[in-house]
């Protein structure tokens, strides 16, 4: 489903959303290291109005299960118009989509959209498509070089950023996603109605960490400032960029919160 016009993004960003926390629930987990060194992010923008994502939401769920892969579904708004309002949809991936879309220089903004590793766009549902653009980011020496790593330490989670591998990378941007692994939704009305359709490594929460200047890093993030109901995953990445014009993926971690 492709957007038809610019003006069904939703282009404001809230800082509210980038800068604070979100949920009120403490988790009281013990979290493993994170997986090290992932050859890349995958990030899916779907949603429960759009006819043609449940095959993408399908991959991602493949994806998902593979060690070497953090893979993310974030849900856009920008089709509730069409008779059904996306439950788990947030402006705020609408606008990260088409700031995805202006760092291009294009206007192909449609769902389902995936985003390899900050910068390469690949149809939701062509899994061989997203393997060869995994594959084609990797060449870069720069995507994906960066080791991050997450541990709990009581209540908060210590976020660890390596230095930089190589002379070109010297900044980017920290940020941790609360994540639901598995949310299964039932549609009443629009494009899928009848469906139920289980979304995948769902981001409930995008806070900033930090910015990272090409040395290695450390934060710390309080656990109650990610967390809400559902969530059992975190993830870390470092991107090039900013939130307005992302770049490519530097390095990310995700790990259980269960």
């Amino acid at each position: 489903m492709t957007a038809m016009t610019a003006s069904h993004l939703v282009s404001r960003w809230s800082g509210a959303f980038w800068s604070g926390a979100l949920g009120i629930c403490a988790i009281v987990a013990v979290i493993r290291p994170a997986e090290a060194d992932p050859r890349a992010v995958v990030e899916l923008f779907t949603s429960q109005g759009c006819s043609s994502c449940p095959p993408a939401d399908k991959v991602i769920g493949d994806l998902a299960n593979d060690p070497s892969v953090i893979a993310l579904s974030m849900p856009i708004d920008y089709w509730d118009y069409l008779g059904w309002k996306d439950t788990l949809a947030d402006s705020r991936f609408s606008a990260r989509q088409k700031a995805y879309s202006h760092v291009r220089g294009d206007r192909d903004v449609y769902t389902p959209q995936v985003i390899v590793n900050g910068s390469a766009p690949v149809i939701g549902s062509d899994r061989a498509g997203i393997e060869g653009a995994i594959n084609n980011t990797q060449k870069s020496d720069t995507v994906m070089s960066v080791p991050v790593t997450m541990t709990l330490s009581g209540k908060q989670i210590n976020v660890s950023v390596a230095a930089s591998k190589a002379p070109s990378i010297a900044h980017g941007e920290v940020w941790i996603c609360s994540i639901s692994k598995a949310v299964p939704i039932s549609i009443a009305r629009g494009e899928n109605r009848g469906r139920e359709v289980t979304y995948h490594n769902v981001v409930r929460n995008l806070l900033k960490v930090g910015d990272w200047n090409g040395a290695s890093g450390s934060w710390t993030v309080p656990l109650e400032n990610i967390s809400r109901e559902g969530v059992d995953a975190a993830v870390v990445y470092v991107q090039d960029g900013n939130r307005d014009k992302p770049g490519p993926m530097l390095g990310a971690a995700m790990t259980s919160l269960h």
